[in-house]
């Protein structure tokens, strides 16, 4: 069936045939809107998008600090006030999804509801009460997706690379080989450690100086022994050709700081390339900071300053077992992976 507003208009004098102006499948996939919400231990994160030549364009957005975990690590469940956040976030979410008039959209939760005794009734009250179907994902699927939505940032190279996602609940690690035509893990590990969890069994707020850098040695330490069982599957890779990646608050975090940015900004951010070293210094200076100094640092305040030396201390313990002289930082990862899924089953993207 030809659509009317495409054909060509014909004199009443004329009577040649006409040949109307195709409609391609494409044109109606380019306004085809598809939502991707990760819902973390720490954060809500919300992506809105349409497929475009080179990927897709963003068309909407939301991020909020939630600490869905908060106290997770003591009670094994999540408490009143977390999920009253939490709620209260993807009530935004389903606004915006609603408004944008969303085609196909997948909402994923990860560690906190992977663990927490009570994740089966929080996922029915956020159907109940803002129309979002949560799919509480496995370690394995949140590693496929980080690595789907950031490999492309990787550095050129034949060697295995190492992707890593720090998150709030858990941190997975992905090696990553890139010599076919598509980037493809050979093999994944998640330990239980995150910002939030880490900083509930190992807190860092002691009032001396020595009191906190003792703490930090001992969060190092525990994530170590958390990342042994996979340290041996860890090619040998000279520290020059090492390629590493990561995704996360933690970096992107410290590679403002790194940059001393007033005010955080993306496009300086997704894709930059930090020498390792930089990284590790920035990281033992906040370790040594009591809170509220570190709140008063650009690109952390309060809302990330009792969090982030957990995050320093799980890339530390990552640059310990993986030597590389730089490191590449991702603003993306499990939200772009599913975005990047979705448009592929519907014949559009990659």
């Amino acid at each position: 069936m030809v659509d009317p507003s495409t054909a060509v208009p014909l004199r009443a004098d004329d009577t040649r045939p006409r040949r109307a102006r195709p409609v391609t499948p494409v044109s109606l996939h380019d306004r085809r809107a598809y939502g991707a919400l990760d819902l973390g231990t720490n954060n809500c994160r919300l992506l809105i998008a349409r497929p475009a030549d080179d990927g897709f364009v963003i068309i909407d957005a939301f991020s909020r600090i939630v600490r869905l975990g908060e106290g997770l690590a003591s009670n094994g469940r999540l408490c009143d006030a977390a999920i009253d956040r939490a709620v209260s976030a993807l009530v935004v979410c389903g606004e915006k999804l609603r408004r944008r008039r969303v085609h196909i959209a997948r909402s994923v939760a990860t560690e906190a509801c992977r663990q927490a005794s009570n994740g089966a009734q929080f996922i029915e009250r956020v159907r109940h009460e803002t129309g979002i179907a949560l799919d509480i994902i496995s370690t394995e699927e949140e590693a496929r997706l980080a690595m789907l939505g950031c490999s492309a940032l990787l550095e050129p190279g034949e060697a295995p690379a190492l992707i890593f996602d720090i998150g709030g609940g858990s941190t997975e690690l992905i090696l990553v080989d890139t010599t076919g035509p598509q980037p493809r893990a050979v093999n994944w590990f998640s330990a239980p450690w995150g910002v939030v969890s880490l900083t509930e069994v190992e807190p860092t707020d002691q009032a001396d100086e020595a009191g906190r850098i003792a703490a930090y040695a001992r969060m190092r330490a525990r994530v170590a022994d958390a990342f042994a069982p996979f340290a041996p599957h860890l090619p040998a890779v000279a520290t020059d050709a090492a390629r590493l990646l990561g995704t996360s608050g933690t970096v992107t975090t410290l590679a403002s700081v790194h940059l001393q940015l007033p005010s955080y900004n993306r496009r300086a951010i997704d894709g930059l390339v930090v020498p390792a070293e930089a990284m590790r210094g920035i990281s033992q200076q906040l370790a040594a900071l009591p809170v509220a100094e570190r709140a008063l640092l650009p690109c952390i305040g309060t809302e990330r300053a009792d969090l982030v030396v957990a995050g320093c201390a799980i890339l530390e313990a990552i640059l310990d077992m993986f030597p590389a002289k730089r490191l590449c930082v991702a603003d993306r990862g499990i939200r772009e992976g599913i975005l990047r899924t979705l448009m592929a089953r519907d014949g559009c993207g990659w």
